[in-house]
């Protein structure tokens, strides 16, 4: 453990070299430590979560790299993965895990609190998730960029698009939509701004973001939501009666779980429409464990569990797993969801997760992507989301991974 450390520690001081390279530079520098790295054993006695933290370390010295994407990028994925990592320091108290995500940051923010390559006026809100990281880093830091950045993503949310019935829409190019996934990346960032910048005076537009998938896009017979709903019902793939999406995805019902649970974090007891959102949290937890495979893991598409082709994916069981684990534990949830994220949690280690000689451990079953429209276009079958990329170790999976392996203290 102390050999990982020293060498954990190494590379935190390798970013402020790097920040003065080029991207290329940094690439190579990342390869010269990765050769160095790959001898060290991660130990089995490790929770889970740290063992995926240092994995994912080991295998990508750059946080930024994690998907192995050609030069640094301000998007929601990496925002996802050092999430788990700040909820790790905050366990841990180890700087390692701090200086991971500050690096990352500090590579994507520059002194003026510009951030590389954003552009506000894609009102895209993936952009807005990784903003969520500046909140602890302005705390500690007090450093100035970092509030220049969160009003810069605040402003976004004030200018975003929206539905004629006040729902963001996902982005700019998809007009009139709101997809369940666009409820993580924006939902817990404005809470949590609105609360220690505002009074929580938007606390009532951030439930109705919640209210309106719930009117539109949440379906009686499984009790589970479709993936997103066309508000003008114009789309190719939205049915002409509700605007829904033809079916149901697991990630973007993760997605959904976790905004909730996280979102909740920053609403006061004594808020009116708090009991809203707990309710819709239980409603979503009890449909979802009536899916739940003999496993203890979600399929792909989760209400068609016998239908060929159709597969156990990790990102999507283990967002459930941490919802339904920081659900029970924060109270909003019956006791008995602890039983069921703990199952879950096994067959993540069980069924996807592989192990190295060298303790290194690898999340299997990861969907690439998935989405409605675009070019080349989605249809939203299920066939479409069968067709999507299958990977190990993509950051869907392993952020919410070691999210779920912490709140179940595994």
């Amino acid at each position: 453990m102390r050999l990982i450390k020293i060498i954990c520690l190494n590379l935190i001081v390798i970013y402020g070299t790097t920040l003065l390279v080029s991207c290329k530079q940094e690439k190579k520098q990342s390869s010269v430590l990765d050769t160095h790295i790959k001898q060290v054993v991660i130990s089995d006695t490790l929770k889970w979560s740290e063992r995926m933290a240092l994995s994912i370390m080991k295998r990508n010295p750059e946080a930024w790299d994690i998907d192995h994407i050609e030069a640094p990028k301000w998007e929601y994925k990496v925002g996802l993965v050092l999430k788990a990592y700040e909820r790790l320091y905050e366990a841990t108290k180890n700087e390692t895990y701090y200086n991971y995500i500050k690096g990352f940051v500090d590579t994507m923010i520059d002194s003026t609190g510009t951030i590389k390559g954003y552009e506000l006026d894609s009102y895209n809100i993936d952009l807005i998730n990784s903003g969520k990281l500046l909140f602890n880093l302005y705390d500690k830091t007090q450093e100035e960029k970092y509030l220049v950045a969160l009003k810069t993503l605040r402003k976004q949310l004030e200018g975003q698009p929206r539905t004629k019935s006040g729902g963001f829409w996902h982005k700019k190019i998809y007009p009139n939509q709101m997809w369940l996934d666009g409820l993580y990346m924006g939902e817990p960032f404005y809470a949590q701004y609105t609360v220690e910048f505002e009074n929580g005076e938007k606390l009532d537009d951030i439930v109705h973001q919640f209210e309106l998938l719930h009117d539109h896009a949440f379906d009686k017979k499984t009790g589970l939501y479709f993936h997103a709903w066309d508000e003008s019902k114009q789309m190719p793939w939205a049915n002409k009666e509700t605007g829904t999406a033809p079916n149901i995805w697991l990630r973007a019902l993760g997605w959904y779980a976790m905004a909730l649970v996280d979102v909740l974090d920053y609403m006061p007891e004594d808020y009116q429409k708090r009991q809203q959102l707990i309710g819709y949290l239980n409603e979503l937890a009890e449909a979802a464990s009536h899916f739940q495979d003999t496993s203890g893991l979600w399929y792909q598409v989760p209400n068609m569990q016998d239908r060929e082709g159709n597969y156990l994916e990790a990102s999507g069981s283990s967002m459930f797993v941490y919802a339904f684990a920081k659900g029970s534990n924060k109270g909003y949830l019956p006791a008995k969801f602890e039983a069921i994220a703990n199952k879950g949690f096994d067959g993540l280690i069980n069924k996807l997760v592989t192990i190295d000689k060298d303790g290194e451990i690898h999340l299997n079953q990861i969907c690439k992507s998935a989405g409605l429209g675009g070019d080349p276009y989605r249809d939203g079958s299920y066939e479409y989301y069968l067709s999507e990329p299958i990977l190990t170790d993509n950051s869907h999976g392993l952020g919410p991974f070691i999210l779920a392996a912490l709140e179940l203290n595994r």
